[in-house]
């Protein structure tokens, strides 16, 4: 027999657990199908090196839903401050400035899945189909089938990709991309720290790329590295000991003591958005819309935030008696958000161009540039909140409001 939903969310990570979460209690009924079970949490295990620094609006959006006490319950690290500098130039971000306790959380991606999944399973109008594989998409305007690797048949009025950057939904509903690849690969590092844990994370750039710093609680930390592809590569293959002595030699001080190295990982940069978000009974939300610089840190801020507006305009769309696979319905989505992460796509790539350039004119520019923005506090406080989630046109989830009627 098939199974109907209303909705079928493809893809159970943060952003598409967080729609289902978005959507729980709500009049729709919800299918959340994905492929792997996270493993665990416990609080003996190693950091895991994929960590995200939360946005104030992506933990009110988990906080309205009911899903922040996962994290709170396991671990998460929030940073007070944020500096960037290149030389001479220098500016600090202080979550005083806006009044604000911290500007964020650095919270491992696995707690927040687990947070999120933990939340759905307590909704009675959501279905969490997990651990459980796709074997075919039967896409139609009109609706859409899947059949399950198991031999169970869904059927949706609205198929919603969640699925990642490579989304099989989006490839076979016929929705294109325009991409191009950066010249740069990233290199994460999980480390053992000689500080204690700190309320700052910070980005210097320098010629060959930027390095980052993310806190994580204890004496804990995440490291970013970017750099060529080749040179990734190399710094990859190291041992520990000959990697802990390049960190060593090539970070600036503000890093002090590492004691170890815990495990890294790697990955090519790359910018990729979706042509569409919408079409006749699909929607792209996430990775499967966007894939965005991890410079700035924004991408599964984006992805929360996409999920807030299209739970939003459902729901509405619900109440109203309307057909929620509807074209026209599901462009409200598409305008909420499209622009929105164009704008900082486009920024952030801005960004990352202006900086990866070594022409000392322009690096004069920058130096003096960075020197003003931390000397002028209104444009700051205003880039602070923007930055955070505390300014723009923000779903009403993002402003920790329901949204279920």
């Amino acid at each position: 027999m098939t199974k109907e939903y209303d909705v079928l969310i493809v893809g159970g990570g943060m952003v598409g657990a967080a729609l289902g979460c978005a959507l729980g209690g709500s009049q729709l009924r919800v299918a959340v199908i994905e492929a792997m079970q996270p493993q665990e949490f416990d609080v003996e295990q190693d950091f895991d090196l994929r960590v995200s620094a939360l946005s104030v609006a992506s933990q009110t959006i988990m906080e309205t839903v009911g899903a922040w006490s996962g994290v709170v319950s396991r671990r998460f690290c929030p940073f007070r401050r944020m500096r960037v500098w290149e030389s001479a130039g220098i500016t600090e971000f202080c979550s005083e400035d806006i009044k604000k306790d911290y500007l964020g959380c650095i919270v491992e991606n696995r707690v927040i899945q687990i947070a999120l999944l933990e939340c759905l399973k307590t909704f009675e109008n959501i279905d969490l189909l997990c651990p459980a594989k796709t074997n075919r998409i039967n896409y139609s305007s009109d609706g859409s089938t899947i059949e399950l690797e198991d031999g169970r048949e869904l059927s949706t009025r609205l198929l919603v990709a969640a699925d990642g950057g490579q989304s099989r939904v989006r490839q076979l509903t016929g929705m294109g991309v325009t991409s191009w690849d950066y010249k740069q690969h990233a290199l994460v590092i999980s480390v053992d720290t000689g500080y204690v844990q700190q309320d700052i994370t910070w980005q210097r750039f320098v010629p060959s790329g930027p390095q980052a710093f993310l806190p994580l609680p204890g004496q804990h930390a995440s490291l970013v590295w970017y750099h060529s592809a080749d040179e990734i590569r190399r710094l990859k293959a190291l041992p520990d000991e000959q990697l802990l002595a390049e960190l060593k030699v090539s970070f600036p001080d503000e890093l002090g003591d590492i004691k170890a190295i815990a495990g890294r990982a790697s990955f090519p940069l790359k910018r990729q958005h979706a042509q569409d978000y919408v079409k006749s009974g699909v929607a792209l939300i996430g990775d499967a819309a966007h894939i965005i610089n991890p410079l700035v840190g924004q991408g599964v801020n984006l992805g929360f935030l996409d999920a807030a507006a299209l739970a939003q305009v459902l729901i509405e769309a619900q109440s109203e008696n309307e057909d929620i696979g509807c074209q026209n319905i599901l462009m409200k989505y598409e305008k909420l958000r499209r622009n929105e992460n164009l704008v900082m796509m486009t920024t952030t790539d801005l960004f990352y161009r202006v900086f990866s350039n070594k022409l000392l004119p322009l690096q004069m520019i920058r130096n003096f540039g960075l020197g003003l923005a931390g000397r002028l506090t209104p444009a700051k406080q205003k880039i602070m909140r923007y930055a955070i989630g505390l300014e723009g046109k923000l779903p009403d989830l993002a402003r920790g409001k329901s949204i279920v009627v």
